[in-house]
């Protein structure tokens, strides 16, 4: 007597995956280095160890070089989320790898947080990027467009102490580039202020009401009917979601907010019209709105009564009245031969042939 248990054909079963490498870790990594990792982490679930299952495995399997599989564990192992065990001196691909328990790496990092909290330690004191650090962070494409866009908007370059505080806010208030930028661009325009402590500040004000992304910022600041929330709201209509307004662009649009007094709705309906050419600019959307004032619309209805009437306008029609020719000093006031009729002329014509 026995115990038997059919198998299927083929693998039917289910890997568990961590919440924390989905919401945390697969946002930072490209497609290709998640699906290493997912794929190597389902055969270190099998178990079995009857297969041989290696590097050149997964690649032939996810159909990708052998190179790409070996980035995809270096930067995992980067993250301190894997452990390369026993490679081989020979073949530099020849390693087991082992997955961390991210569940325990996650409870680590909290009680480590949480001691430092007691200790009462202050930035300064837990200041801990290094120069290597900050030239690792300038191969990133997102960062270095970051520390781009703000040198514009404070009129200068960012020293090196000013960038490594930059990427230590990352660290401590886990919030993205576009986000450090927004700070930046609100403390200039609104306080007209470009001292990185203060922008700290602010960003550390913002983390404490929960604001890490730039739709909770937009929200946040419509909630609190500040007027950059509308240059925000324009700019995105325009699609310039990314791109901070310069001094100019703020103050054409406070002529439509505050000279011409339309509302956010007219203004919006005005950026409709960037899709209807190639290269739109605030001049242009400027001269919609410019158009609509002179015409005297303020509300969205008013649009609507202006196409009516647009409609009902026939056409003008070329007029009848043929175009008096203008007479100039070459035209004689009376032609010679308008005193004789045709037949007259045409008998002087012969006579004087005959007379020749």
């Amino acid at each position: 007597m026995g115990f038997v248990k059919t198998t299927t054909s083929i693998d039917l079963g289910d890997t568990p995956i961590e919440n924390i490498f989905i919401d945390v870790y697969m946002p930072m990594a490209n497609g290709t280095f998640v699906k290493v990792y997912l794929l190597g982490y389902k055969y270190a679930c099998d178990g079995d160890p009857s297969k041989n299952i290696n590097n050149i495995t997964i690649a032939k399997n996810l159909n990708i070089p052998l190179s790409d599989v070996l980035a995809a564990w270096d930067f995992w192992e980067s993250k301190k989320i894997i452990k390369k065990i026993s490679p081989s001196e020979d073949n530099e691909w020849d390693y087991t790898v082992e997955f961390l328990n991210i569940r325990q790496l996650y409870i680590d990092n909290n009680y480590k947080s949480l001691q430092a909290l007691n200790q009462e330690t202050t930035e300064e004191e837990t200041y801990s990027c290094s120069t290597k650090d900050l030239l690792d962070a300038n191969k990133i494409p997102e960062i270095k467009k970051m520390f781009i866009d703000i040198n514009k908007i404070i009129n200068r370059s960012l020293v090196p102490n000013e960038k490594m505080q930059i990427l230590e806010w990352f660290h401590h208030y886990n919030i993205d580039p576009p986000l450090v930028v927004k700070a930046y661009s609100y403390c200039r325009h609104k306080k007209n202020v470009r001292n990185v402590k203060y922008v700290a500040g602010v960003i550390r004000n913002w983390y404490d009401l929960n604001i890490t992304t730039m739709e909770q910022l937009q929200a946040h600041l419509e909630k609190q009917g500040e007027r950059y929330s509308l240059y925000d709201r324009i700019f995105k209509a325009m699609g310039f979601a990314y791109r901070e307004p310069s001094e100019a662009e703020i103050s054409i649009m406070d002529k439509w907010i505050d000279t011409y007094q339309f509302s956010m709705e007219i203004i919006l309906k005005a950026c409709e019209n960037c899709s209807k050419t190639s290269n739109p600019n605030i001049n242009y959307i400027d001269g919609i709105l410019g158009d609509w004032h002179k015409k005297g619309i303020k509300k969205i209805e008013d649009l609507s009564i202006l196409t009516e009437k647009k409609k009902d306008t026939p056409p003008e029609k070329p007029s009848s009245q043929k175009p008096v020719r203008k007479k100039t000093r070459f035209h004689l006031s009376e032609s010679r031969g308008s005193k004789y009729e045709a037949k007259e002329l045409e008998e002087l014509l012969l006579n004087r042939q005959k007379n020749k």
